[in-house]
């Protein structure tokens, strides 16, 4: 097959996004408040979203690249420019100071939070801390991440408080020692985990709205990802533990703009194994380790992050499938369908645990759906890659959704 040239891929790729962001429609606040009719039937919305999966392939596969027989890849190649060496923007981008207030308020407005919850008003709109993590933070920062970038591999309050505790007592600038390595097999299971029960207390605990509760949930979630960048190391444990780390991303891989280290030496002791990808690419561990001259911190068309990584990990193939199961999932809870289905077998089982097992078996529906899409793929193509194999390909192409 004939791969499309370089410039031809770059706009059909921005004729695509552009396309998808002018038929979008407004994004409404769901975390309180009554539930709604769909505006169209929901047949239309199911159309809707296998037309944006086709398209979606479509683009991926003009930008992932096939291996050479000696199993090497060329670079993925695209326009950039690297806002670090722009006049002005790039001298307060490289700015510690910059970084450090950013850091700070970060963990200001986390403290807030929590604070607010534990001793502000017992209520949900009178409190500010469900609206903000519900609404401000939730909905605004997945936006943030999908549009502008990963703002949040740099605002992460965990994050910041971590480092701040080892400048505290004189572990700053130290190469980490944690007591434990992390197991390979393990992947991103633990932020899969942590993703299920954040959206189980979005979508079926109703005592995630009381201030209160909703700030005892951050405090223990707290301790555990502390905990972890302190057992396991600060990065490994946000690339594999930290489910917010790992989610937003998976949307910044949309972006128009990326952390690339050029000093590729760096990357032999990085945890990732980014020194086998032909591109180190928001890579966060790699980028602060490498020096002024070997990042770069680029402007790039939207989209080309869903096609740079060459080996997906299995877990992280599997964490995309269940983000959008569990999203979809939120919307489809709202259908009246489901509200019928759920009145059916509330007064034996609860509606509770009937949101529960529907939340549980979306990942199952959602995983078994893409791989019979990716098995009719393999046998159309004729390729000796099995399903699972294309699973992992394509898998990013589920993320413009």
């Amino acid at each position: 097959m004939k791969i499309p040239s370089k410039t031809t891929r770059i706009i059909l790729a921005l004729t695509v996004a552009a396309t998808l962001a002018l038929g979008a429609s407004p994004a409404y606040a769901h975390a309180f408040g009554q539930r709604y009719d769909l505006p169209i039937p929901l047949g239309y919305f199911l159309i809707g979203a296998v037309a944006t999966v086709a398209l979606s392939f479509a683009v991926i596969g003009m930008f992932v690249q096939r291996r050479a027989e000696d199993g090497a890849a060329d670079a993925v190649e695209y326009p950039r420019y690297d806002l670090l060496r722009a006049p002005f923007i790039g001298r307060a981008l490289g700015s510690r100071v910059l970084y450090g207030a950013a850091g700070a308020l970060s963990f200001a407005v986390f403290a807030f939070t929590i604070i607010a919850g534990f001793v502000g008003m017992d209520s949900a709109i009178g409190n500010i801390s469900p609206i903000f993590v519900w609404i401000i933070w939730w909905i605004g920062m997945g936006y943030i991440a999908a549009l502008a970038g990963n703002l949040w591999a740099y605002l992460n309050p965990w994050k910041v408080s971590y480092e701040l505790w080892r400048a505290i007592f004189g572990d700053a600038g130290k190469p980490e020692n944690p007591p434990f390595a992390y197991p390979k097999g393990m992947e991103v299971l633990p932020a899969a985990a942590l993703f299920f029960m954040f959206t189980w207390a979005e979508n079926v605990f109703a005592g995630a709205n009381r201030p209160f509760t909703l700030s005892a949930m951050i405090l223990a979630y707290s301790l555990i990802t502390w905990g972890g960048m302190a057992l396991f190391g600060k990065h490994v444990w946000l690339r594999n533990g930290e489910a917010f780390t790992v989610l937003f991303g998976i949307f910044s891989r949309f972006s128009v703009t990326e952390a690339r280290t050029t000093n590729r030496a760096v990357c032999r002791d990085c945890a990732s194994d980014c020194a086998d990808e032909t591109d180190c690419v928001d890579c966060l561990d790699c980028f602060e380790r490498a020096g002024a001259d070997g990042r770069e911190f680029n402007l790039r068309p939207p989209a080309v992050g869903l096609a740079l990584q060459r080996r997906v990990p299995l877990g992280a193939a599997a964490f995309v499938v269940l983000a959008l199961a569990t999203v979809t999932f939120d919307g489809f809870q709202d259908t009246q369908t489901w509200e019928r289905f759920r009145s059916s077998l509330a007064t034996s089982v609860g509606v509770d645990a009937v949101d529960t097992v529907g939340l549980a078996l979306a990942p199952i529906a959602f995983a078994a759906l893409y791989l019979a899409f990716c098995w009719g793929v393999k046998r159309a193509s004729g390729d000796s890659e099995s399903a699972v194999g294309v699973a992992r390909g394509f898998v990013f192409s589920l993320v413009p959704i």
